[in-house]
């Protein structure tokens, strides 16, 4: 395996062992819903940007 290679292998290790968006979004929604705190809602909306969600499964496949 040359470096290339190994780096590759390194940031789909990383990008797997994350939470995905969904899983951020939903946490976000329930952290939302108990508060509703302008920092909290402002993440929410980045987290369920249909963008967002799109990069994050294309990385994840």
């Amino acid at each position: 395996m040359d470096e290339a290679e190994a780096s590759g292998q390194v940031w789909r290790d990383e990008v797997r062992a994350r939470p995905t968006a969904e899983q951020d979004r939903d946490a976000l929604a329930r952290l939302v819903e108990v508060d509703a705190d302008s920092f909290e809602v402002e993440l929410y909306e980045r987290a369920a940007d249909p963008q967002v969600l799109s990069i994050d499964r294309a990385q994840r496949s």
